[in-house]
């Protein structure tokens, strides 16, 4: 407990947020370091359903009070002290650009991937910032050395732009596409596993999972199919853009070869930003997406040449990851997952309302996807906006027909009763 206190006010003090932050050093911000203190010793079964607890938490961010996001599947806000971060450095970077953003802002690129590694509990030397998952991924899925003839299995439930970079790839270079198309919710591990295990063949060089399906927020069992898969000699790629710093766990624990993620989504770092994961050995072997010097070098860093990028949005990713630690991660996926299920069970008992995603904490997350009987997805996403200002998407993608909603941790349980009562109402029409 007092550890985790001590953790607290180093993070929030003066070498931390605080230095620059006019909202931590606000009434608002000092509410919020004394409520994460007086909680260092509870747990996060108990903290996940303390609306007071979490009412500090949304007071740290700028989200509308009358316009409802519940659409944080696409992209999250950033708490106060990242905004005031990224303003901070982007003024600094304009004192003189070249001088500030490289000689000042780019000193702290080594220490942001040692942070970046300390959440994802791998090597600095499997890290690279780069600006989004579809960045991350694209690195690795052209510069995978496969020839013609090689097969890769994936899904259709896959997110669009890791499809389209593999159909390029397929005809650019000759290799094979194997499809797997599930029909979700999906509540069997055994059942998902045996489909991969049974698309393998010995031709399968690679296998593109996607960790949480960003339709629906149903998860794969990554680990399991990488280990079916490395059995094999199949080499893994996962798509991490809706599990990391989401839910609790570490890299290595997924058992992958590669893995990309947004940091922008669950992390609520600035827009803009992402990771990638490349397990040591496997560096040298993988071409980087942006031309190296030395493209066979064992250095995590030759996926980093983007020439001039924005220094201020690489600098605040770090004020997002102390954010989150002081949240805590376990916290944090407890209380995403007790919000999707208070307003399912409540709306699940509307007549003529389902929800097409899984509903136990073994298959899930925040997301979940609201199907209401007679209403097309995307006119009922329209309606919960024109009428009621509750902002969510309509999904129609390859067996996934409905509006996905998605809350965070500023959302309250007054945000989800509104929800609530909108969908009773639509659905009586």
């Amino acid at each position: 407990m007092q550890d985790r206190r001590d953790f607290i006010r180093r993070v929030a003090g003066a070498a931390g947020l605080a230095a620059f932050s006019p909202f931590i050093n606000s009434a608002q911000g000092k509410n919020l370091v004394e409520t994460l203190e007086r909680s260092a010793n509870r747990t996060a079964d108990e903290i996940a359903t303390d609306e007071d607890f979490w009412y500090q938490i949304q007071q740290a961010y700028t989200v509308s009070p009358n316009i409802l996001n519940l659409n944080n599947g696409g992209v999250s806000p950033q708490p106060k002290v990242v905004q005031e971060a990224v303003e901070h450095y982007n003024r600094l970077s304009n004192e003189a650009p070249s001088y500030y953003m490289w000689r000042v802002l780019d000193q702290g690129k080594e220490p942001l991937r040692a942070k970046l590694a300390g959440i994802a509990g791998c090597s600095p030397e499997e890290i690279s910032i780069n600006r989004n998952t579809t960045e991350a991924l694209a690195n690795v899925i052209f510069g995978l050395r496969l020839n013609p003839g090689d097969e890769v299995v994936l899904t259709k439930q896959d997110y669009p732009n890791m499809i389209n970079a593999w159909k390029q790839r397929e005809k650019r270079d000759g290799i094979v596409l194997k499809w797997l198309n599930f029909e979700l919710p999906i509540e069997d591990n055994e059942q998902i596993v045996k489909a991969f295990e049974d698309a393998f063949t010995p031709k399968t060089k690679l296998v593109h999972i996607t960790h949480m399906v960003n339709w629906n927020g149903q998860l794969f069992p990554a680990r399991d199919i990488a280990r079916a898969a490395h059995r094999r000699g199949i080499e893994v790629l996962v798509d991490a853009a809706h599990t990391f710093a989401h839910l609790d766990f570490k890299i290595p624990d997924l058992e992958c070869d590669y893995l990309g993620t947004s940091l922008h989504k669950w992390l609520c770092a600035p827009f803009g930003s992402g990771l990638l994961y490349v397990k040591k050995d496997k560096i040298k072997n993988l071409y980087p997406l942006m031309a190296a010097g030395e493209p066979d070098s064992e250095d995590i860093r030759k996926f980093e040449n983007l020439g001039t990028r924005c220094f201020a949005i690489e600098a605040a990713i770090g004020h997002a990851v102390n954010f989150h630690l002081m949240i805590g991660a376990e916290r944090k996926q407890k209380r995403l997952f007790y919000l999707k299920k208070y307003w399912t069970d409540k709306v699940l008992q509307i007549p003529g309302v389902s929800i097409g995603s899984p509903l136990k904490p073994a298959f899930s997350g925040a997301i979940a996807l609201l199907q209401v009987a007679g209403k097309a997805p995307v006119d009922l996403s329209e309606t919960l906006f024109n009428k009621y200002k509750i902002h969510t998407v309509g999904i129609v993608w390859e067996n996934i027909h409905g509006v996905r909603v998605t809350p965070n941790v500023y959302t309250t349980l007054n945000d989800l009763d509104r929800l609530v009562a909108a969908v009773a109402e639509i659905a009586k029409t």
